[in-house]
């Protein structure tokens, strides 16, 4: 993947979420010496500058020189990281993405200055095995150009989706962004109900995590809907129809749209309280 146009890539922040992007763009062929990653410890950085990574612990010097810059710091430390980069990024006007949950474009615009092409990224940690799905939205700075650039670098770990407002980036964190919880719950129960039937943990667990993975592959590779897919496998008065119809008896789709909409609630509310720091 060649990034157009080409760009230095400068990540603030080296965690996780970081080195998912990093590792997919490194995937996508784009040159490791063309992405910088600071840090506050050269330490935390030795294995990034073995793969021919920039690595600093500057984060002024290092923005300076940014054509995309990723802020990748948790949302509690952002201010006092973004505050002392005003005068960097107001000479140079990089792109600027925030991978960080909860805090809205018009915190940024505080701490960094005004005019700035800025860009909100939802990301979920399947991210980090490049299965993710990323929810994105771009304010009126952001040109065509950049909106290409800011997607590629996303789909190097997997879907990456516009959206239309910066609200509807708390409706992602209810799908996407907490989703892979939703899953992992569905899992541990599956496995605990299965050792309760009989089977060893062992088993239980692998034939749970492939049903998993099988039912993921079948709906994202069919061309009819998960609902049309679940009537294809539910034979009347069958084994699967008995299992659906005591999930329903227990408000199954309620209880799962309860939990989103706390999600959704939450998001808004962190929000309100990061942003006022």
């Amino acid at each position: 993947m060649t990034l157009s146009p080409p760009s230095r890539i400068v990540f603030i922040g080296a965690g996780n979420m970081a080195r998912a992007i990093i590792s997919g763009l490194l995937k996508q062929g784009i040159p490791a010496n063309s992405i910088t990653a600071c840090e506050p410890s050269l330490e935390k950085l030795q294995d990034l500058a073995e793969l021919g990574l920039d690595v600093s612990t500057n984060n002024v010097e290092s923005a300076a020189k940014a054509d995309l810059l990723i802020l990748a710091v948790k949302p509690q430390v952002m201010k006092s990281v973004c505050t002392p980069l005003h005068a960097a990024v107001q000479a140079r006007h990089p792109i600027i993405m925030s991978v960080a949950a909860g805090l809205r474009l018009e915190a940024f615009e505080r701490w960094l200055g005004p005019d700035l092409a800025m860009v909100r990224c939802m990301p979920n940690t399947p991210s980090l095995i490049g299965k993710g799905a990323s929810g994105l939205f771009a304010n009126s700075q952001v040109q065509p150009a950049q909106k290409q650039m800011v997607e590629q670098v996303m789909a190097a770990t997997g879907l990456a989706l516009w959206v239309n407002s910066e609200d509807e980036l708390d409706a992602v964190t209810a799908v996407s962004g907490s989703g892979p919880a939703y899953y992992f719950l569905m899992m541990e129960a599956m496995i605990k109900a299965g050792k309760a039937l009989g089977l060893s943990e062992e088993n239980a667990k692998a034939l749970t995590l492939h049903t998993a993975l099988g039912a993921a592959e079948m709906a994202t590779s069919s061309d009819v809907s998960p609902a049309e897919l679940r009537r294809r496998v539910t034979s009347p008065k069958g084994t699967t129809e008995q299992a659906v119809l005591s999930f329903q008896d227990h408000q199954f789709e309620q209880i799962v749209g309860q939990a989103m909409h706390a999600c959704h609630r939450r998001a808004k509310e962190l929000a309100v309280e990061l942003g006022n720091n």
